[in-house]
């Protein structure tokens, strides 16, 4: 049976959940790893504004050198009600971060009794990065993407990282992961400042389509196992996955428009 933490005054981590690990002895970001190390990545993940929110996706791919290790990864996760973390890179080291930064958020809304706010949550998730850099450094590398609507600004915002935490927040989309600069391409010359979330989520299928075109590290459609790009909205509303038969029908729709309506 675990004994209960007790801190003096200085040592209290107060809302910060990180801290309270490190005290308890429980780093989730230790570096004590043996050289590098190859392990299964995660590909190609997107956001994209649109009027009243914004839209998460990813592929479903990951890969383990030039193998494919798995085929229906998920890959958008919600952060809590209101955002949603994308994840790129190492898959094992970001999964664990999504975790942790998931309780971060749950953690200090308990204690706050409110929740973070959107740049806080941005914040955190690059403190997060900062701390696996020593992982970074022997091939784990995360490259994520922070998403969610800002109830302040009644507008959907979207930030970028890189794997030392720095931060950045993008104004109309973000693309991580091996398939990034063909997404990012799709996107840039498809984007407009009215798209509708409907709009947003079927641009996203295309810019990921044409990322698996291009990159054998990013998944496409498969129609035959039903497995489709993973596909999010935040809106006023807060956060949504569409299901497997919905992301079907955005990609029924693009592939209506790639045979040209035929």
């Amino acid at each position: 049976m675990s004994s209960i933490s007790f801190f003096t005054p200085g040592d209290d981590p107060g809302a910060d959940f990180l801290s309270l690990l490190k005290h308890n002895g429980l780093d989730p970001f230790s570096s004590d790893l043996p050289g590098s190390i190859d392990a299964g990545h995660a590909t190609t993940v997107l956001a994209v504004r649109c009027d009243g929110g914004v839209v998460v996706a990813g592929d479903r791919r990951a890969t383990a050198g030039h193998l494919i290790s798995h085929r229906d990864m998920q890959k958008v996760f919600p952060a809590d009600d209101r955002s949603a973390v994308a994840i790129a890179g190492a898959a094992g080291p970001a999964l664990q971060m999504v975790r942790v930064f998931q309780l971060q958020l749950e953690y200090y809304e308990k204690i706050e009794g409110k929740p973070l706010t959107l740049e806080g949550k941005a914040n955190q998730l690059a403190e997060m990065l900062r701390g696996n850099l020593p992982q970074a450094m022997q091939g784990l590398a995360v490259v994520p993407i922070f998403a969610g609507y800002d109830d302040t600004r009644e507008t959907g915002r979207l930030f970028q990282f890189d794997v030392t935490g720095g931060r950045y927040e993008e104004q109309d989309f973000a693309t991580s992961g091996s398939g990034s600069l063909h997404a990012g391409t799709v996107i840039k010359l498809g984007f407009r400042s009215d798209l509708t979330t409907d709009d947003a989520l079927l641009l996203a299928v295309k810019a990921l389509w044409h990322a698996a075109d291009e990159d054998s590290a990013t998944g496409g459609p498969d129609p035959i196992r039903g497995i489709y790009p993973v596909l999010s909205a935040i809106t006023a509303n807060g956060f949504r996955q569409l299901t497997d038969d919905e992301s079907g029908e955005v990609f029924s729709q693009f592939r209506e428009e790639l045979s040209g309506g035929e």
